[in-house]
């Protein structure tokens, strides 16, 4: 692991089907991070850090679906980003192995078909490639993909900090007892005005 710093914004999931009240997976209230997860993604660009950007891409026949109404279905408007939260330059990385290329994209598109980030069996060898240490986290679902994101970061041994006002719950105890873990295995809880500072 390198001991210089070198950041990564990590934007979970942020997706139409979450975030709309016509999604799929609606989470009420959601749709008020937009600006703020927009702020932050473009705010990664400008200071040249790395973003890697998550989102869902489910077959229709998603293992998910027998616990999870059908969401982010390949090739829906569900399963797109909002346009304000996207940046010019993008690379998307699909769910299976792939070689990695030199990145030079300003966002990186993480896909997965499971709630865990760590299911796609590239996300290990780019953090590696990148030479992440400093892990910024933020977007949706609190109490499950923002779990995994996190709490998987911390678990590589890498520095990780949640913007507690650029997330959004479905469950608010869940989400409660989800940062107080966080915290307990050496998280940072951080607000999204110094994350933009």
């Amino acid at each position: 692991m390198p001991t210089v710093s070198n950041p990564c914004y990590f934007d979970i999931d942020t997706q139409v089907d979450f975030l709309f009240p016509a999604g799929a997976l609606y989470a009420p209230g959601a749709e008020r991070l937009i600006p703020t997860l927009a702020a932050l993604n473009h705010h990664a660009a400008a200071h040249g850090y790395r973003l890697i950007s998550t989102t869902c891409a489910h077959p229709e026949t998603a293992e998910e679906f027998k616990v999870w109404p059908p969401h982010c279905i390949v090739g829906t408007v569900g399963q797109t980003k909002p346009a304000a939260t996207l940046l010019h330059s993008r690379l998307t990385i699909p769910c299976t192995p792939i070689p990695l290329p030199e990145i030079t994209a300003q966002q990186i598109i993480l896909e997965k078909n499971e709630l865990d980030l760590f299911t796609n069996p590239n996300l290990l060898p780019l953090l590696n490639k990148l030479d992440i240490t400093d892990c910024t986290v933020y977007g949706v679902l609190t109490e499950y993909c923002v779990k995994h994101a996190a709490m998987g970061l911390l678990a590589t041994g890498r520095r990780v900090r949640l913007v507690t006002d650029a997330i959004h719950h479905l469950n608010s105890q869940a989400a409660e007892a989800m940062l107080a873990a966080f915290k307990a295995q050496g998280g940072e809880l951080i607000s999204a005005a110094i994350a933009l500072d």
